[in-house]
């Protein structure tokens, strides 16, 4: 098949174009009927959409592009179908209580999941693009194709089973409100994310190959090296956008104003590394300056009660169980004398 060139030879405008308009129709869909169940399926089949379209442009089929653009579409299905599984199961996304009914915030988180597909997109897109595959490609097996298949396989089964285990957790009755510390979690307190950002840069380490062992030149060179924006635009994301500063401060805060649970959460923290996989045995003795350098527990995650809790929470709560306390002494008083 010969390859197919569409609007530029990066196929930067046309997976731009494609991403816009596959987004803008589920959009239509979520707006119209008020329906939050296709929001991360459209994100992630987006994805797989995406890697469908370059590889059959490109025309030339080398191994290295098949696995790559073949781990971005596992990837992006197995995310977009637990998604949507997990949705179906729980009836709605609270994340768009207070957008779901206004055009332009709703409108807004799907723009901005069109830059996120489009730009985690990238090492695959430029890899499958006209301008590299003009240039004979090294055989797939370089040291960087090895070591990209191994991270690749180690944050996939993180991703994977840290939601099955999550999922399985919260489904039992008897864990309702409880610290999910089993499994993965028993490492990190977000093995999925941690997971999600290795597969990134394994896939971003096999497309590279080709600059990296000196086959491709000039434009081909600096934009593979540039698709790593991909990968780093989705580390930021789950560290300083929409992952981790939705977790923690927030679920802390959450967890000590209603008292659910605050002391075992509390402990959990403490021996349980934020992202990277750590020995709670030594997590929990590691000095502070440790954890908030090499193993990224920064400041802004940290939930300081005097500072971050609503008092006013705290104290009505505290009455409420004082006087249901009070309540249950005088019965068992009653009791006694009867």
């Amino acid at each position: 098949m010969a390859e197919v060139h569409a609007l530029d030879d990066y196929y930067l405008a046309i997976t731009l174009l494609i991403t816009i308009a596959y987004q803008l129709f589920f959009f239509s869909i979520a707006f119209s009927l008020k329906f939050d169940k296709l929001t991360d399926f459209a994100g992630g089949t987006n994805f797989v959409v995406l890697a469908i379209i370059t590889l059959a442009f490109s025309g030339h089929h080398n191994a290295r592009q098949i696995v790559d653009s073949l781990f971005i579409m596992i990837w992006g299905a197995r995310l977009s179908g637990f998604l949507l599984f997990r949705i179906i199961k729980t009836g709605k996304d609270d994340r768009f209580d207070d957008k779901r009914d206004k055009f332009f915030p709703f409108l807004g988180f799907w723009v901005f999941q069109m830059f996120w597909v489009w730009t985690v997109s990238l090492p695959v897109t430029i890899l499958n693009s006209p301008n590299v595959t003009k240039y004979r490609q090294p055989d797939f097996g370089t040291g960087r194709d090895i070591a990209g298949v191994i991270l690749f396989t180690i944050g996939f089964l993180m991703e994977s089973v840290s939601d099955i285990q999550k999922y399985r957790f919260r489904s039992r009755p008897e864990n309702k409100g409880k610290v999910c510390d089993v499994g993965l979690f028993v490492w990190t307190r977000h093995p999925n994310y941690f997971g999600e950002i290795i597969i990134q840069f394994s896939i971003f380490m096999i497309a590279v190959s080709p600059a990296a062992y000196g086959y491709v030149h000039g434009g081909a060179y600096s934009a593979l090296y540039a698709s790593i924006l991909g990968a780093f635009f989705l580390t930021i994301l789950l560290m300083f956008v929409s992952g981790l500063p939705l977790q923690e401060r927030p679920g802390a805060k959450k967890r000590y104003e209603s008292g659910n649970h605050w002391e075992s959460f509390s402990e959990y923290t403490k021996r349980t590394s934020i992202l990277i996989p750590f020995p709670p045995q030594l997590y929990v003795r590691m000095p502070i300056i440790l954890k908030r350098t090499i193993f990224l527990e920064l400041p802004l995650y940290v939930f300081d009660p005097a500072k971050h809790a609503d008092q006013g929470k705290v104290q009505e709560r505290q009455a409420e169980e004082g006087a249901a306390d009070s309540s249950n002494e005088q019965t068992q008083d009653g009791h006694a004398h009867e």
